[in-house]
């Protein structure tokens, strides 16, 4: 298979994918900023909490300063841009935003791509390569929902972060058994994305969800603790 064009333009390519992506995340933190009824200048701010936050993260623990985002100024211009279109688009297209998940599906599998990549080339063990994959990928999630004030959607039951964990333990499969060329660089970036890709559109058309915690009422706790007895009559 003829990989050149990829070996001589890999830097552009990556780049123009995780460019996507931030634009792509910056829709969903814009759309959250927008029925959570910000104003213009909140909208804005989610839109790059989602679109760079999770970069910035992993950036900052692995030590790869200047961060990205801050070194390329199209992150931040791309996520500002988003943000005010979205501001005013948004309530015009009512259901035709659904196309979004699958477009964010899509960036969580190039996000864990790249987070996955960035922490093996600065040294990081195992663990924690897998770990700053998903960072990368959700972490501009959480930002934004604690700025909403809502409780993080990825410690929900939704499969959002698990498919993005499962693409890392990928990453870290084919890194061990592929040896480290530009060949094996394509081949780890294009299945670990396209991995979560298609882990995220089935759990999203089958529903796949985690167990969630249930706390169970006086009544029920009653009869779990005296189950030959009748429940009291209130």
């Amino acid at each position: 298979m003829d990989l050149s064009f990829f070996t001589e333009h890999r830097d552009a390519i990556i780049l123009a994918l995780d460019l996507f992506g931030t634009a792509v995340f910056a829709v969903t933190g814009a759309l959250r900023g927008w029925r959570s009824r910000l104003d213009f200048f909140g909208v804005i701010v989610l839109a790059c909490a989602v679109g760079i936050g999770g970069g910035l993260m992993r950036d900052a623990l692995i030590g790869a300063t200047p961060a990205a985002a801050f070194q390329d100024s199209r992150y931040l211009i791309i996520c500002a841009l988003v943000g005010g279109i979205s501001f005013y688009v948004a309530p015009r297209l009512g259901d035709r935003w659904n196309v979004i998940p699958v477009l964010d599906a899509l960036g969580l599998g190039v996000f864990t791509a790249i987070g996955c990549e960035k922490a093996a080339a600065y040294g990081c063990q195992w663990v924690a390569v897998a770990l700053c994959g998903v960072m990368t990928a959700v972490g501009g999630g959480v930002i934004r929902d604690v700025l909403a004030m809502r409780v993080p959607a990825v410690l929900r039951s939704d499969f959002y972060a698990t498919a993005s964990l499962l693409g890392g333990g990928l990453f870290l499969a084919m890194r061990r058994w592929m040896p480290d060329s530009d060949l094996a660089y394509f081949w780890r970036f294009l299945a670990v994305s396209a991995f979560v890709l298609l882990v995220r559109l089935i759990a999203m058309r089958f529903k796949f969800r985690l167990p969630e915690a249930h706390t169970v009422p006086a009544r029920q706790r009653w009869h779990l603790k005296y189950p030959r007895l009748k429940l009291p009559k209130e």
